[in-house]
């Protein structure tokens, strides 16, 4: 009888391992291990302890900004990151045009995105947009980076301000214990048990809030994600921008979701090159797909306060303002998107409460997952505004955990000092 594909893959893994261990005590001159030995070694999975200050779970857009600025505040900061590489849906995803960080002529928005944004375009030889007068459309001063270099230069300064970076690991449950959390999380071959006084999430879908069983927002229809890819000739990443195909329906809260997505858009861009081929184009060629569909909404949470819609459009100046946001109300649905433009001079704010989830304690969270309606949210949502609310997070975390307090507790004045010593532009 055939072995199952998948018992046959373990048992030559198995075997592989096995071979290994044997020639490394031969090697050493001991005796060989049993077969019963070399089993249970090939099987075996790392447990491994860690303690830290501050957690981040979800090295994105936000993710990454807030664990630099947490380790760069003094926090002793973990990055837990269940793909292979910062940067979320600039990198993995492909929108690698980052904005906005200007408005109406002026800089609302710095500190370490901004710093990491122009490191990446100059290490590339690219050039930044004028940013002197406002454009007539507002993805021309949206900034084009090499997504490889990008990632890069993250991994770098996390590693700089001594973030301990976790691949391929995400939480599996998260507990509160004596005024810390205890977080029990996995990845291939591994179990890590983390303690820590503060936790941010980053995964842009409030997931660990969704597992401590806080309130979430989400409506039953969601804004298409986009497939990202290139026909052609050789993508030249930093000079230009891919195509997208919308997949309709696409939800990152789960798994079975995210694949679907990410067969969906891969069978459209497929049809399409198979299209152009069948009308003639024999030199039609597929030189570029990113490796997972980029999202633009999930789930957000119910926060101290939710950002409205009249807020934004109004550029409401929060009293517990922490940083700027900037773009048009982008709302895309299945015929398309029209942006509507905020009116001149308005610049919106992001206020500290709506990182906070309703009546928690030592839990902050950043990128597109905060507080807000949904039309507030596809404004918010953008790349510029989530550096920034990032590292709003990681400093008002930092701070908490040195007063073992929680964020709402850390006096808006040291987080706001904390934020411009970094280069933050603060309300």
């Amino acid at each position: 009888m055939n072995k199952d594909p998948l018992q046959r893959r373990g048992f030559l893994k198995s075997t592989a391992a096995a071979g290994a261990t044997w020639a490394a005590a031969s090697m050493a001159g001991g005796d060989a291990p049993n077969a019963a030995e070399t089993v249970a070694a090939a099987n075996s999975v790392a447990q491994i302890e860690t303690k830290a200050d501050v957690l981040v779970v979800g090295g994105g857009t936000a993710g990454t900004i807030a664990a630099i600025q947490a380790a760069r505040a003094g926090a002793k900061t973990v990055l837990m990151e269940q793909g292979s590489q910062l940067g979320g849906t600039m990198t993995v995803g492909g929108v690698a045009f980052p904005g906005l960080f200007h408005a109406w002529g002026k800089q609302i928005i710095a500190g370490i995105g901004w710093e990491l944004v122009t490191k990446a375009v100059e290490m590339d030889g690219g050039k930044l947009p004028d940013f002197s007068t406002p454009p007539p459309r507002h993805w021309l001063h949206q900034v084009l980076i090499n997504p490889h270099v990008y990632a890069v230069l993250a991994e770098e300064a996390c590693r700089q301000a001594g973030v301990t970076i976790c691949y391929y690991e995400f939480p599996l449950s998260v507990k509160s214990a004596a005024k810390q959390w205890l977080v029990d999380a996995v990845g291939p071959g591994t179990r890590r048990a983390v303690q820590c006084s503060q936790l941010i999430d980053c995964t842009g879908g409030a997931d660990v809030v969704g597992m401590l069983g806080f309130p979430r927002l989400r409506e039953e229809e969601t804004q298409p994600g986009s497939m990202l890819y290139k026909f052609g000739d050789g993508f030249q990443a930093g000079r230009e921008r891919l195509s997208a195909v919308y997949v309709h329906g696409a939800d990152s809260s789960n798994s079975v979701t995210r694949t679907q997505a990410n067969l969906t858009g891969r069978q459209e861009i497929l049809s399409r090159l198979r299209a152009r081929r069948a009308g003639g184009d024999k030199r039609a060629r597929l030189v570029q797909i990113q490796p997972e569909a980029a999202f633009r909404e999930s789930y957000r949470i119910q926060g101290e306060v939710v950002i409205t819609h009249a807020d934004y459009v109004t550029g409401r100046v929060f009293d517990d303002a922490v940083s700027y946001a900037f773009y048009p109300v982008d709302l895309h649905t299945r015929s398309g998107v029209r942006p509507k433009p905020l009116a001149e001079g308005v610049v919106p704010t992001v206020p500290l409460r709506s990182l906070v989830p309703q009546d928690s304690r030592r839990l902050i969270v950043a990128g597109r997952s905060i507080s807000s309606d949904r039309l507030a949210n596809s404004g918010l949502r953008v790349q510029a505004t989530c550096m920034a609310n990032g590292q709003a997070a990681g400093a008002a975390a930092a701070l908490a955990a040195q007063r073992s307090s929680t964020p709402l507790d850390v006096p808006l004045d040291m987080i706001r000092e904390t934020l411009r010593q970094h280069g933050a532009i603060v309300p």
